[in-house]
């Protein structure tokens, strides 16, 4: 039931922000089936929900979770050498970290290496 839904969605978000503050190492995931598809960087607004900063966040998804996958020699961070897909914004995410769960806030996606989304051109 929704009920049930919200209960459960409170208590996540508790537990989450103990194991943060204790310093839990957090990485973005997209397995637990809550995001319609094209709108998991919702996330990033639920991870400073329980007090990540933006830049903390945006790390989650990228070099955080490289690094719990022992993968951050590969991917994670823009450098040369390593495997990565981009996503470009409208808006400013470190000031507009919710903006990122709208698709129509995204202006570019790159996905290795081709472009998979591009509104900056009529």
């Amino acid at each position: 039931s929704q009920g049930d839904s919200q209960e459960v969605a409170q208590l996540l978000e508790k537990n989450m922000k103990i194991a943060y503050q204790a310093g839990v190492k957090m990485a973005m995931g997209t397995d637990s089936g809550v995001a319609p598809h094209g709108q998991n960087l919702r996330e990033l607004s639920l991870l400073c929900g329980i007090g990540m900063t933006p830049m903390e966040a945006i790390q989650a998804g990228t070099i955080r979770a490289a690094e719990l996958l022992g993968w951050d020699d590969r991917i994670g961070t823009l450098e040369k050498g390593k495997i990565a897909d981009v996503v470009v914004s409208k808006k400013d995410p470190l000031a507009h970290i919710e903006s990122m769960g709208n698709p129509d806030n995204i202006n570019l996606v790159l996905k290795a290496g081709e472009v998979v989304k591009d509104i900056r051109r009529p």
